[in-house]
């Protein structure tokens, strides 16, 4: 069993936190399932990794068991994908549950936390994971409006800064790869090329390549 830091937020995290659920209880969508955009994308990896147990961090309510996942064979996304266990976690669900799995996903959430609260979120997502993080996050500014008016997405940034960011926190875990996906406003993907420490390390030049 890991022995995994208690995760803390900053005040304005917590604050912020508060939002979103008064969002969700008043209406806002949470139930979009952002892995099925890459859904292609997203098997290639899990069968080279030979993953079979997934923790979806900030997952809403999307349903992994919608046989909708894949219409041409009438597949779910836990069928689709071949894995065997989905952990689903999202603090605007009580009810949820975040457990250790050999991938972790995280997709639309990195964006709407409070930028003090990042290096503290990211790093539990690390601790979560045994083989792999995939993390999708948004760079630009949301259609949605919080209820103070300020945007829904609190931390845009551009794609090389979270790459520069997230270098810096996976340095510290150093057998876990990661895969990175940027989107931007018009709605066009950058995909970093796979990195892990370790990796780094055996690499036989000094020079790491975006």
């Amino acid at each position: 069993m890991k022995n995994i830091p208690e995760l803390k937020m900053s005040k304005k995290g917590k604050e912020l936190l508060d939002m979103y659920i008064l969002m969700v209880k008043t209406g806002y969508r949470n139930d979009y399932f952002n892995p099925k955009k890459y859904k292609e994308f997203l098997k290639t990896i899990f069968i080279e990794n030979k993953i079979k147990t997934v923790l979806d961090y900030g997952s809403g309510k999307g349903d992994w068991e919608n046989k909708n996942f894949s219409k041409e064979n009438n597949k779910s996304a836990v069928e689709y994908f071949g894995i065997e266990k989905v952990f689903q976690y999202d603090p605007t669900i009580r009810s949820s549950q975040k457990e250790v799995a050999e991938c972790v996903l995280c997709f639309d959430v990195l964006e709407h936390i409070f930028i003090s609260d990042l290096n503290h979120i990211v790093t539990d997502l690390y601790h979560h994971a045994s083989k792999i993080v995939i993390l999708q996050i948004a760079c630009y500014n949301a259609n949605a409006k919080l209820p103070n008016g300020e945007n829904a997405h609190v931390t845009v940034r551009n794609p090389l800064w979270w790459k520069g960011f997230l270098d810096s926190i996976s340095s510290n875990f150093a057998p876990i790869k990661t895969v990175l996906i940027c989107t931007t406003e018009n709605q066009k993907a950058s995909v970093f090329k796979t990195w892990s420490v370790d990796e780094w390390n055996l690499s036989s030049t000094y020079k790491t390549n975006l």
